[in-house]
Order: structure tokens, then C-alpha cells, then sequence
């Protein structure tokens, strides 16, 4: 107790020998440390149904890609039963993967094996070629785009070099060619080299920076956007910018959520290409820049959506706090967090209105196609006919209007399914990750 005291004294002793302008510098941090009693608001989590909708379709429809592309790159060219007993949780499915194939007869032909004839094997039907053809040529087509997004995607990494068993399973999100390590990287020397990192694992490094494609998705768009003098007071520094809002029912109106929000858009904007090593990982600066960066990497996916485990693998690399997770649900009009599917997806709300993509990709739009042939294969499955004529497929018309939901049920609706920011937590972290 007395060595307590002792010290107490001393700490008062020397905070009075400390000069007037040190005082005052200490009062201005503190009061800015204070503001973070705004961002403590105890936000619930409410239930999107339309995106909610669309993670559980595109669950079943990157299950089936993954597939496609593990028939082609099987030897025989084709998987059997016995091969595929293991890959349930690999494909985030919540079926088995040999009734999962016996659902899309349209993509997947079954057939006995020919020496063990109880043993089911399964190859690519002539429509999953067809689209499988169409893929590669968009491959083809957009190679630039997919470089300059694998380069954005290493300027934000801390060392430039992430590993490859981190951005394996990005690769989908990221709309990357399924052996990209092997047909797209080796043809850039002079943006991409392989590496080992210290911990012995392969890696991909950025051979050099790219200052031309440092703007974020953010600055883009607001620059293209009609505030056009407002993005030039942000270039001059005389503004920030702020993040697209989009909030559920009922959160617009709350002043506590409101005057937060209005304090957040207010700090500076960091770019998640800067160096952020410099700033203080308590201030409210370094959650924004959090803000920012999961920004960037979920506008740089494809479906503006991927699994919350791949960005957790990327945490170090990005300079992200242990607990980044929890920017999802205190930032509900930018994120949202969907349990779906026994896993946890976060998805950016911008890149969707009404329950569609706001610019979609080409390979989106194609997947859009596949997944059409999926549902045809599931609707007429116990036919074990093909109902989809080739020159359907090769027209670019995508269907986009049979989406499941109809524009009037893909509103933000306030359920009764809620729960806080710390409990979404909990659910989430016990979750089935994949």
C-alpha cells in the first residue's frame, strides 16, 4: 500500500513540473480519445433478406464453379464419388457433395465408373463446357483488369507479398483464373514475383509499385461522381471524403447514431495505399482507415462480398487490430454481416440496389448464366433432360429478371431477428467458418 501512495505522489509531482503547452497537448488528445464514447453506440444487428438471399444462392453457384473447374483439372476429366466425400466443408456446402452434383444435371453428367460399377462418377455436360469456354475468353479479355486488381490487392499489404495459401481461396471473390499462379502471373514479370517468406510459405510479391493505380475505389467514385467541386476541395485538402450510407429502418432517425456518423465522416480520409504504421492503432483515424481499407477490398471483389476468415488471414499484412471484425457491425450503413449458410460473409452495401449488382463485372454477368442453368437443372432433374438450347446460352441476355426476388421484397426490412454488436460477435465466432 505504501509503494502505491508513493507512487501516486510521484505521478502528481510530475504532471505539475509538466510545461503549459505539454498540459495543453495532453487535454487535446484526451478529449479526441474521448470521442470514441460515440462510436461505443450499441448498434443492432438487423437482417437484410435481400442480401441475405443473394449469399445463399451464390453459396450453391461457387460450389458448383469450384467443381467445374476441379473436373477440368482432373487427368481422367472427370471426379468420382469417392474423390469428392471430403470436399463438403471446403465448398462451404451444407449438403453432401454427391447429392449437391445429382441436383444440377444440366452441369454435371453421372456416370458408373467402368471397372467398379457402384462407384458414381461425374464429368462436365457440353452446356458447363460452353459456359466453361465463355469464362476463359472474359479471362482473356479483362487480363488487364484482373493484373491491376491482384496489384491493388498487394499495395495494400503491408511487405507488398502475400501468401498464396491466403489469396487461394480469394481467388473466386477476386474474379482470378483457376491456375492464375501458373497462366496469368508468369506473364507480368514486372508486376508479380514469387517468393519465399520467412515463414517458409510460397508467396506473391508486388516487383514494383504502381502510382498510377493508387487512387481507392472511393476517390473513383468520387470523382466520376456530379460533385465534382467537392472532390476537388478533397484533392486541395480543404474536405474529406465520406463513405456511401445506407442505413435499415429506424437507424436514420436515432441522433445518438446520426451526430456519430456526422463526427466519423468528418476525419480525415487515409488511403488504404498510404502507410499506416505512423498512426496511433487507438485513435479514431486508425478506425477509419480500418474503414477504408476493408472498403477497398471488398469494392476490388467481384460480388462486393467474400467470407470474413479470408480477410482475417490477411489481418498482419493489412495492419488491421486483433478485432477488426467488429467494424462490420458498428458500421451498418457501409457493411453488412450475414450468418448464412453456416459461415460468415460481410458484403459492401454500395455495391448493391435492389438485390442487384450496381456494376456488375462480365464475369458476374456470366455467372448470372450459370447459375440460370443450375436452377433449370434443379427445377427438371427427375426429367434428366436438358431444357437449355446452346444458342440460348450464347446470347447475352443473362435473364437478369428471374433473380428470386421480386423488387418489392428486396427492401431493407427491420426483423425480428436482432441482436447487439457484441452478440453478433459471439454467433459469428462460433460459426462453421470455412
Amino acid at each position: 500500500m505504501t509503494f502505491k501512495i508513493r507512487h501516486f505522489l510521484f505521478s502528481i509531482l510530475k504532471f505539475q513540473k509538466m510545461n503549459t503547452s505539454e498540459t495543453r497537448n495532453l487535454c487535446s488528445l484526451h478529449q479526441h480519445q474521448q470521442c470514441r464514447g460515440i462510436t461505443k453506440v450499441r448498434l443492432k444487428w438487423v437482417k437484410n433478406r435481400s442480401l441475405d438471399h443473394i449469399i445463399d444462392t451464390e453459396t450453391d453457384l461457387k460450389a458448383a464453379c469450384l467443381l467445374k473447374d476441379a473436373i477440368k483439372r482432373s487427368p481422367t476429366g472427370f471426379l468420382t464419388e469417392k474423390s469428392v466425400a471430403d470436399w463438403q466443408k471446403h465448398l462451404g456446402l451444407t449438403v453432401p457433395v454427391l447429392r449437391f452434383l445429382r441436383r444440377y444435371p444440366t452441369l454435371f453428367h453421372e456416370f458408373p465408373h467402368a471397372r467398379y460399377a457402384s462407384l458414381p462418377c461425374f464429368k462436365l455436360t457440353d452446356t458447363a463446357l460452353l459456359l466453361d469456354s465463355q469464362e476463359q475468353s472474359i479471362h482473356q479479355s479483362c487480363e488487364n483488369d484482373t493484373v491491376e486488381r491482384l496489384c491493388r490487392v498487394l499495395m495494400m499489404m503491408k511487405t507488398r507479398t502475400v501468401s498464396l495459401q491466403s489469396l487461394y481461396p480469394l481467388k473466386w471473390d477476386l474474379g482470378l483464373p483457376d491456375t492464375f499462379e501458373k497462366i496469368l502471373v508468369p506473364k507480368y514479370p514486372d508486376h508479380f514475383k514469387f517468393v519465399k517468406a520467412i515463414n517458409g510459405l510460397a508467396s506473391l510479391r508486388l516487383a514494383e509499385w504502381r502510382e498510377e493505380i493508387t487512387e481507392s475505389a472511393l476517390e473513383r467514385s468520387n470523382e466520376r461522381s456530379r460533385l465534382s467541386d467537392e472532390y476537388r476541395q478533397f484533392k486541395r485538402g480543404q474536405t474529406v471524403l465520406a463513405f456511401p450510407m445506407t442505413f435499415p429502418r429506424g437507424y436514420g432517425a436515432q441522433k445518438k447514431v446520426k451526430a456519430w456518423m456526422e463526427e466519423f465522416q468528418k476525419l480525415p480520409y487515409i488511403s488504404p495505399y498510404e502507410d499506416s504504421r505512423k498512426i496511433d492503432p487507438n485513435s479514431d483515424l486508425m478506425e477509419k482507415r480500418v474503414v477504408g481499407v476493408l472498403h477497398e477490398m471488398l469494392s476490388l471483389t467481384i460480388h462486393k462480398k467474400t467470407k470474413r476468415n479470408y480477410l482475417r488471414s490477411l489481418r498482419e499484412e493489412l495492419n488491421l487490430p486483433h478485432k477488426f471484425t467488429r467494424i462490420f457491425t458498428r458500421y451498418p450503413g457501409i457493411f453488412y454481416l450475414s450468418l448464412k449458410c453456416k459461415t460468415t460473409t460481410v458484403a459492401l452495401k454500395e455495391g448493391y440496389r435492389r438485390g442487384k449488382l450496381v456494376d456488375p463485372h462480365p464475369l458476374a454477368r456470366l455467372r448470372e448464366k450459370f447459375y440460370q442453368v443450375m436452377r433449370t437443372g434443379l427445377l427438371y432433374r427427375s426429367k434428366g433432360v436438358n431444357l437449355i438450347p446452346q444458342q440460348e446460352i450464347l446470347l447475352d441476355n443473362n435473364m437478369e429478371d428471374e433473380t428470386g426476388l421480386e423488387d418489392s421484397e428486396v427492401e431493407e426490412i427491420e426483423t425480428d431477428e436482432e441482436c447487439c454488436e457484441d452478440e453478433v460477435s459471439e454467433m459469428d465466432e462460433g460459426s462453421d467458418e470455412q
